[in-house]
């Protein structure tokens, strides 16, 4: 602004006399000793710290995720090295100098159509990459996978499995959602397959055997984050998403691997989803098979933790309930 005003004042004078003083060659050459610097600090800290951001890999599906992410990072990381190479190197290159007059240079349909066709080209190889990767994930489970519900509020994750009896999760109703009468997720008790299912505090999957997350939120955007397994799903208010996947490392194997006898795998929110955000983690554990049937044999069901529910079960379906949720016909007569 300065500048321009200085401009204008001596137009108005009546004086064109340009004066180049030494300080716009040390300019220049201090674009350059920049370029030098900053790349020299972006390169030493990436090789540094590289294993500090490079989590180890759990999950089959991880690798193909890592080639795209690699893929991708190797050609945007050539175009940002060369575009601002170029950039310090014209502002030094061609800094001003009397007499010397830029060049009038208004289009150049070859460079155009170079430069739209190319970015278009790897575009569209670095997209379509990203998208068979992303059908894999996203396409239905197996029908012996593993279904886990798993969803966000502010500020938490609750998880439901469905009963070892059934293997299939009771429909639920947003409009049934209270938190103080015990029924954070709205399920349904109307429904038959609801009577075992079960929402333990902690997210246990088996290693080796193909995991679904049913993923939902019940206010705003939420985002489900593990990374060692390299997912990442968002979880939206009324539009259920899901994410399958295979551990391949039990939480044991991972506390062998890193020296770690503390090491836990988290669900973590990558979403600002208001004050409490920070908040939001959810324990993983990956057990091996037979550890994680053992222990889904030994959780009790959401309907024997909560009894007073039986009372909003249609009379017809109310022994088949009491069946299910394993609840003991006598301790449910002593508690009433």
């Amino acid at each position: 602004m300065l500048f321009r005003i200085g401009t204008l004042v001596n137009v108005v004078k009546g004086t064109d006399k340009k004066i180049v003083g030494t300080s716009n060659k040390v300019n220049a050459v201090l674009m350059l000793l920049f370029m030098v610097g900053s790349f020299g600090l972006f390169f030493w800290y990436s090789w540094v710290y590289f294993d500090d951001y490079t989590v180890p890999l759990a999950s089959e599906h991880g690798a193909a995720i890592d080639s795209t992410f690699w893929i991708t990072m190797a050609a945007t990381g050539f175009i940002f090295i060369l575009t601002n190479v170029l950039l310090f190197y014209f502002s030094y290159r061609y800094q001003h100098k009397e007499g010397r007059v830029a060049t009038f240079y208004p289009d150049n349909t070859k460079l155009e159509i170079l430069w739209t066709v190319v970015p278009a080209i790897v575009l569209a190889a670095l997209v379509f990459t990203g998208l068979r990767a992303w059908n894999d994930i996203t396409s239905p489970a197996s029908a012996d996978a593993e279904v886990v519900e798993v969803m966000g509020y502010q500020f938490a994750w609750a998880v439901r499995y469905p009963g070892v009896k059934d293997n299939q999760l009771g429909n639920y109703d947003y409009r049934l959602i209270n938190d103080r009468e015990g029924n954070p997720f709205g399920i349904d008790v109307t429904d038959e397959n609801s009577y075992d299912d079960f929402a333990p505090l902690e997210l246990h999957i088996p290693k080796g055997k193909e995991v679904l997350l049913s993923i939902r939120a019940r206010d705003v955007l939420h985002s489900v984050f593990i990374p060692h397994f390299r997912l990442k799903m968002d979880a939206v208010p009324g539009m259920p998403t899901h994410f399958k996947f295979t551990a391949t490392k039990s939480t044991q194997d991972m506390r062998a691997e890193l020296g770690d006898p503390e090491f836990d795998y988290f669900i973590t929110c990558t979403e600002i989803c208001g004050r409490g955000h920070f908040s939001m983690k959810l324990k993983v554990i990956v057990d091996e098979p037979e550890d994680y049937e053992a222990w889904k044999a030994e959780q009790p069901t959401w309907l024997k933790l909560n009894p007073d529910f039986l009372e909003k079960v249609p009379a017809d379906k109310r022994e088949l309930a009491i069946i299910k949720a394993g609840i003991d016909k006598e301790e449910l007569e002593a508690s009433l």
